[in-house]
């Protein structure tokens, strides 16, 4: 499945004649399909730790009905909300979490730090577009529908975050916000980190027509064609300036855009759900 994932996009991509193929993009899946009632992706840098839960979850599994069939998380886009309750109490009872805690996303830098002693209220988020914790039991969610979901690791302070990252997030240098946080709160080293950058719009069809009023000028050495960026080799890129070590970045190559079936996608679909990174230190 996950390679069908893979061949979708780049069939997508060389279908459009003004972008070059694409050469970094492997013929062996990134992530793995895991659990095939609710599928989820799992990444195998970040699957070596057992102490981490970690799971990017498709559209399918849930109880929304069309246009947010079937695994919406989003209580935001419209949603009935009892659905939306039921999908995220999925998501929790998958991940085997004590809370699930998710935020406002804003398309901002805010970060929400949860150490031991936070005080959970269910139902009430705070306006953030990244979560980093290392209390036990606290599953940690972002949601997108082409944004990239990104979660980071320190298996040597066991803490870990999840990160929403648009191309505004991008502009923002987000990722590198999140990191710097990291190294003041547990002292990470940056080099030790994993990185897993989940579905999200692919080169094929991230196009930014305004992008010279979008992005600051350096972003132009990511074009792939015409108006087309590589969102997913800004972020690798962000990440290794940050200390990241390459091999230590793992990217799913999945381009939600192009694979409407199995993910949410806006630039897709326009009215549509969203589907949810999550990750957790397990107790």
């Amino acid at each position: 499945m996950a390679k069908d994932f893979l061949s979708k996009t780049k069939q997508s991509h060389q279908q459009n004649s003004n972008l070059p193929p694409i050469g970094n993009m492997s013929e062996t899946p990134r992530f793995l399909l895991k659990n095939r009632d609710t599928p989820t992706l799992q990444c195998p840098i970040l699957s070596e730790f057992p102490e981490l839960f970690h799971a990017t979850f498709t559209r399918h599994g849930g109880q929304s009905t069309p246009p947010y069939k079937s695994l919406n998380i989003s209580p935001n886009v419209g949603d009935e909300y009892n659905d939306v309750i039921n999908n995220l109490d999925l998501l929790k009872s998958i991940s085997h979490a004590k809370d699930l805690l998710y935020t406002r996303q804003v398309h901002g830098c805010d970060i929400l730090v949860v150490q031991p002693g936070y005080v959970f209220i269910n139902g009430e988020t705070e306006e953030a577009d990244a979560i980093i914790t290392n209390t036990p039991g606290m599953a940690i969610l972002v949601m997108q529908a082409d944004c990239q979901g990104v979660i980071l690791y320190d298996p040597e302070n066991r803490a870990v975050a999840t990160v929403h990252c648009g191309w505004k997030g991008h502009v923002q240098n987000i990722l590198s916000h999140v990191v710097t946080e990291m190294q003041s709160l547990f002292g990470t080293q940056a080099g030790l980190l994993r990185a897993a950058i989940g579905p999200s719009l692919g080169p094929c069809c991230a196009e930014f027509k305004g992008y010279r009023e979008l992005f600051p000028k350096h972003f132009r050495e990511f074009m792939v064609g015409e108006n087309y960026f590589n969102l997913w080799a800004i972020s690798v890129n962000q990440l290794q300036t940050c200390g990241l070590r390459k091999k230590n970045i793992a990217v799913a190559g999945i381009c939600t855009k192009c694979a409407t079936n199995q993910f949410f996608s806006y630039r897709g679909e326009g009215r549509t759900g969203r589907f949810g990174t999550v990750a957790m230190v397990k107790n």
